[in-house]
């Protein structure tokens, strides 16, 4: 795989490599406040505790993942560990994005579920770790020494997938090799839209470092997410590698994903393109802890956006936003959203190209 250089350069959408029949249901912004068991102590979490649970070892088989998340899923479903979402959904066409709008209809079954009905706009418990350890009903495989996939307990969307350090590490710290590493290993499995939320800020709702997979395409019948119909719009070096769609700071690039490569090697390019990107859109490395931002992969692009708040006009806004993906937790808010606009509340959750970031 290959990132362009300049790789603020994204060019044009690359093809799509390998696409593998997803059943999938209409996707929007997923959530991740998980039941946990009430074991994980700060102290403990800084002093390295590992994940456990009662799950023997699950160690990957190449091409067995997608079939492991299925499955794993309607044993879940059966054991009402898994509680998905209930949503219905609606479309909002801005800039020539299609975006997808999903409208919860059961958000009290997620307050109840987490410790003092905390969401994910609201402070965390700071003793609360859902990982620490994760659900047994949850756990999918291992990953590697350092990371291991489980299902995200609250999905919008069918097979939505969390990738969690064995070890506690912050969430907001910066992307390591490992974390990846990791994500190569699933994304070589089934192609699907990579995701991370930095802080709290970006709408992360653990303090435990995860990374979230969505199944692709988002739609029935569509190709990969809404923004794809304007990734090839994207501008060249003088311009930075940004979508002329997009009113707010983020910097983009193209991906040449080469599935013959090692995951470690296709690893190293991503990790190479990461810290690229946070120099395009002015994310200082040296900075502790790092600036807020979100993250998005696939294997045609990387995407990064810098954040100045969680939400706008009280709409939680996350990675997915980015990809044309939005979330509201009632009509009211939808009504409000197509008033204001996708795009001026992405605007509104990011940082202006004439500003400073936070």
């Amino acid at each position: 795989m290959q990132c362009p250089v300049p790789l603020a350069i994204a060019t044009a959408l690359g093809p799509s490599l390998r696409t593998s029949p997803l059943p999938h249901q209409s996707v929007v912004r997923g959530t991740n406040n998980h039941r946990g068991i009430r074991v994980a102590r700060l102290a403990s979490e800084e002093s390295g505790e590992t994940c456990s649970a009662p799950v023997e070892s699950r160690p990957l088989m190449p091409g067995t993942l997608w079939m492991q998340i299925v499955a794993q899923s309607k044993q879940a479903l059966d054991q009402g560990a898994l509680q998905p979402f209930a949503t219905t959904d609606a479309r909002i066409e801005q800039g020539k994005i299609r975006f997808i709008v999903r409208v919860a209809a059961n958000l009290l079954l997620k307050d109840k579920s987490n410790p003092k009905g905390a969401s994910s706009s609201a402070a965390p418990d700071q003793d609360f770790n859902p990982f620490l350890p994760y659900e047994p009903d949850l756990f999918v495989a291992d990953l590697s020494k350092t990371h291991l996939v489980i299902l995200n307990k609250f999905p919008v969307v069918n097979h939505h997938i969390l990738i969690i350090t064995r070890q506690f590490e912050a969430q907001q710290s910066w992307l390591t090799l490992a974390d990846f590493t990791a994500m190569v290993v699933c994304l070589e499995e089934f192609e699907g839209l990579g995701f991370y939320n930095s802080c709290r800020l970006a709408d992360a709702s653990q303090r435990h470092k995860h990374l979230q997979i969505i199944p692709l395409p988002l739609v029935a019948g569509a190709v990969g997410a809404p923004i794809e119909t304007v990734v090839g719009e994207l501008t060249g070096e003088e311009d930075g590698g940004t979508l002329p769609h997009f009113p707010f700071v983020h910097g983009m690039a193209r991906l040449n994903w080469d599935q013959s490569q090692s995951a470690a090697d296709t690893a190293q390019t991503l990790l190479a393109c990461y810290h690229a990107l946070l120099g395009v859109v002015g994310i200082n490395l040296d900075g502790q802890p790092p600036a807020p931002y979100n993250l998005l992969i696939t294997r045609r692009w990387m995407l990064i956006v810098p954040r100045s708040q969680e939400s706008c006009a009280g709409i939680s806004i996350n990675s997915l936003g980015f990809a044309g993906s939005l979330f509201v937790r009632n009509q009211a808010q939808l009504r409000q959203l197509k008033q204001i606009g996708p795009l001026a509340i992405l605007q509104g959750v990011a940082v202006a190209k004439s500003e400073k970031l936070p």
